[in-house]
């Protein structure tokens, strides 16, 4: 076996050829891709960690070379390699010798990557000093608002949820309207309302569960987050894998396939990286020196490869592609919608508003009454139809809002409640309200820019 990310075929003797596997005399020490050189052997099957083959011999690396040792009856891996071998794959039936590359995950020094830490881990508001336990209040609250989210963009919606509701039991007896009021511009806004739920979960059970099962039995939390949970407030020894880790991943196994197909093998890969001894006996900080290594230095662009502690374990790097992974398929073209909204204001200085249905997006959220929003543009004609009542409407303008799967532009309009209609407007266009209490979304807050009705001017 030749190892490294330069290495040569092997070259097998005619006599040791059935049945056996040698080892190259030469190449790096790291474990990194292996070719193989190997005669007929029939249907050969490296399964779930199992080997099949059609030779009474064993096929064995010898445990003094680090290999891996496997027996034809079946029975499980051993040797310092084997972890390797629980990926599932097949070689078909050979007639003539024949090489092929094997990608043997990457295992990286743990303690380089701590030490790493140490020294230059991010001072963030929901980090606890160290030394000090966690809270899991602040992980939990800190991680819901993290998905999908920057960190840039999360800090002061963080501290501002600290300061209102500092406990689980505070934020579970909050009214869910005073909830969505406060997150209000951070987006994807059933986080909010999951989010309320799960306080009020925890609130009766009594805390926090610590284990991934059970964490992912509450609201708003996946896989990424119970895992994540679990090992920075619980200190489990699992490695929750976000946008950072599988970038991490991806670079140091050379892994090319793109995403989001390559998600499973990914996760697969960054699972191995806690085989080290030395990350589980401090899982909390080894979670989190992942996500600073992707944050600060293993970057989607430019990433400084010069400064990393896993430089030297890094196909990606010694092969110069690592700007280049993961590769991502290519972004199909949004869709765009278009819809009409109506401002409209009583003599009292407050807006129309009604409150989006609970599902759905935006859900629960305030917005101004408007048409649906559809595939081609409204005629002012059209839109007006859909006013909350006839008076003399001022077309503002346009906005532009981005959704995750499809570009919104929206008109809206602007008038005054007339004298006639003192006695109210239909509810189910809404009702009068203050802006700076209602629980407006970023592109409702657009609208409003545009008539210089913001919630802080108002």
């Amino acid at each position: 076996m030749a190892i490294g990310p330069e290495h040569a075929s092997v070259s097998v003797p005619a006599e040791r050829r059935r049945g056996s596997v040698c080892f190259a005399r030469r190449g790096p020490t790291k474990s990194i891709q292996s070719i193989i050189s190997r005669a007929r052997t029939g249907g050969f099957f490296l399964k779930t960690g199992c080997v099949s083959a059609c030779t009474k011999d064993p096929i064995c690396f010898a445990p003094e070379r680090r290999g891996f040792q496997f027996r034809s009856d079946g029975t499980q891996p051993s040797g310092s390699g084997a972890a390797f071998f629980r990926e599932v794959f097949r070689v078909g039936r050979l007639s003539e010798p024949q090489s092929f590359v094997i990608s043997v995950p990457v295992t990286p020094d743990a303690s380089a990557l701590l030490r790493w830490y140490d020294h230059h881990r991010r001072v963030l508001p929901w980090r606890s000093l160290p030394g000090h336990r966690p809270d899991p209040y602040a992980v939990w609250l800190s991680e819901i608002m993290l998905q999908q989210t920057t960190v840039k963009a999360v800090i002061a919606y963080y501290e501002r949820f600290l300061t209102h509701y500092p406990t689980v039991q505070d934020l579970a007896a909050a009214p869910l309207e005073d909830v969505l009021h406060l997150w209000a511009g951070l987006g994807y806004y059933a986080r909010a309302r999951n989010l309320h739920a799960c306080a009020k979960r925890v609130s009766e059970r009594g805390g926090f569960p610590d284990t991934v099962e059970e964490l992912l039995t509450l609201p708003g939390i996946g896989a990424y987050t119970a895992r994540a949970i679990a090992a920075i407030a619980f200190g489990r020894p699992v490695v929750p894998v976000d946008g950072n880790v599988e970038r991490v991943t991806a670079r140091l196994n050379a892994i090319e396939d793109p995403l989001p197909a390559s998600r499973p093998l990914l996760a697969r890969q960054a699972a191995l990286l806690n085989d080290d001894p030395v990350a589980q006996s401090r899982p909390s900080d080894f979670a989190q020196a992942l996500f600073d290594l992707g944050a600060t230095i293993c970057t989607p662009r430019s990433p400084a490869c010069l400064t990393c502690p896993w430089q030297t374990s890094c196909i990606a790097h010694a092969r110069g592609i690592a700007a280049q992974l993961p590769a991502k398929q290519p972004k199909q073209a949004r869709p765009t919608r278009y819809g009409a909204h109506f401002l409209m204001h009583d003599n009292d200085g407050q807006i129309l508003l009604r409150t989006r249905p609970p599902t759905g997006l935006l859900g629960s959220m305030d917005e101004l009454p408007g048409t649906d929003w559809r595939s081609t543009p409204w005629t002012d004609e059209e839109a007006l139809t859909h006013a909350p009542c006839l008076t003399h409407w001022v077309r503002r303008g346009e906005i532009r809002h981005v959704f995750t799967h499809f570009t919104l532009y929206l008109t809206v309009y602007e008038a005054c409640l007339p004298q006639s209609h003192n006695a109210g407007i239909d509810s189910s266009f809404g009702t009068f309200r203050s802006a700076k209490r209602a629980a407006l979304p970023g592109v409702m807050k657009k609208c409003l820019a545009l008539t210089k009705q913001t919630p802080e001017t108002r």
